[in-house]
């Protein structure tokens, strides 16, 4: 009770001692807010970055395993001159898929995608839209929000019939005035029913496909409308993607199954090397986060130069008070007070003195959060908030802690006697 005492005391002084020097306390904590504001903001804007990337790449899908003829790589030198042969996966490869994996996947897609398509529903039209062609367990491979209406039933989509789901673009340029559902359009010649309308992403950070001048129809149409290529350089190389169950977090099994299976549909002889790709989306993330990792670190030293500048000002101003308050600290050590609460009292005046100066730099990073933006909303993250508070605290203590240490070891004697 009397270490609590002794401590909350310490507190007390240090509180008072600031209070006392109001101007100067707010100028030497003004090194510390822009430090911490550096640092924060440039941490703040980074995991904006990364979310609203990771969002753009979100049409990817989560524990999915892609199929294709080209590996996924992110930088170094690509070989394409050992891939270039490959077969392109095919429909058959596809139903083969559908039949032979086992419980580790959660569904099989097949899907080819054409861009610049000019769809037409009486004297309105939209341009440069993606007709994309997909399988009925499309929407377990990637995310598919229907907004209004439905997606395709099994029937329609085995029976290739004329139906389609479109975007929210689509459907206010083609049918400004109402609902679309159940309306129809035309798309190179063919007419079509309009049976869903997905959600309005909106605008994204990188120019990725969107769901909003996307237009979804069966495969089969698809086909009957694109010639898919079959190994030449001509026709629309189709995609195929394997989702995985929630039972495998890794996708090692259904990785392994899935090659296992490829090799097999594709009659490879055990010593020869895959002949197509599987690639997952991790790749990718991981990439991304390599590169915003780069990014904050840089952001970080640099943030730290600054943070540099306010812990010096922090440990100029409590030598100075320290040298005030010697005559006080003489009379405190004479009257029985002990070294931990002279060394105490100064510690937590620096501590304090950071802790103000960084919550201020923190709350300019959270104001700077609120001002709207459209393509790159920012966000003040609990992590960033804490690490922000933390570093404030260390920086308190490293600027406190040989003044607190050199006023603790005064002679009482020596001390009383200074003026």
């Amino acid at each position: 009770m009397k270490t609590l005492r002794l401590t909350l005391e310490s507190f007390r002084f240090a509180w008072q001692a600031l209070k006392s020097n109001l101007l100067r306390t707010i100028l030497s904590l003004l090194g510390v807010t822009v430090g911490i504001f550096a640092i924060i903001a440039v941490f703040a804007v980074v995991d904006s970055l990364e979310a609203n990337v990771r969002k753009s790449m979100s049409f990817v899908g989560d524990k999915v395993i892609y199929v294709g003829k080209w590996p996924w790589a992110f930088g170094g030198e690509y070989p394409w001159w050992k891939y270039f042969n490959r077969p392109v996966p095919s429909v058959r490869e596809f139903r083969e898929l559908q039949k032979n994996l086992g419980p580790n996947n959660k569904g099989v897609a097949i899907f080819g995608a054409v861009g610049g398509s000019v769809l037409k529903a009486g004297s309105n039209s939209v341009s440069d839209c993606a007709l994309q062609g997909v399988s009925f367990d499309y929407r377990k491979v990637s995310d598919v929000p229907i907004a209004e209406g439905r997606y395709f039933t099994s029937q329609e989509v085995d029976a290739a019939r004329n139906v389609a789901i479109i975007g929210a673009t689509i459907a206010e340029n083609l049918f400004p005035n109402g609902s679309a559902i159940g309306q129809e359009f035309s798309a190179k010649g063919r007419k079509f029913v309009i049976i869903g309308v997905m959600q309005k992403e909106g605008k994204k950070l990188l120019d990725t496909p969107s769901n909003d001048t996307n237009c979804l129809i069966p495969f089969g149409m698809f086909t009957k409308m694109f010639a898919l290529n079959t190994g030449g350089m001509t026709g629309v190389t189709p995609t195929i993607a394997v989702k995985g169950s929630d039972d495998d977090p890794g996708l090692l099994d259904l990785e392994y199954e899935l090659q296992g299976v490829m090799r097999n549909i594709r009659g490879l002889k055990p010593r020869q090397e895959d002949n197509f790709a599987l690639n997952r989306p991790e790749m990718l993330a991981n990439a991304i986060t390599q590169l915003f990792s780069i990014i904050g670190i840089a952001g970080a030293v640099i943030g730290s130069f600054a943070m540099l500048v306010g812990g010096f000002g922090i440990a100029n101003i409590m030598f100075v008070s320290v040298k005030e308050r010697t005559n006080i600290i003489g009379i405190q050590k004479s009257l029985g007070a002990k070294n931990f609460f002279i060394l105490f009292q100064f510690l937590f005046e620096a501590v304090f003195l950071c802790l103000i100066g960084g919550a201020a730099g923190i709350f300019l990073v959270f104001l700077i959060t609120m001002i709207p933006q459209d393509s790159l909303p920012l966000f003040l993250s609990a992590g960033n908030i804490a690490l922000g508070l933390t570093v404030s605290v260390v920086i308190g203590v490293l600027a406190g802690i040989i003044p607190a240490v050199l006023a603790s070891n005064l002679d009482p004697v020596i001390a009383i006697r200074s003026k």
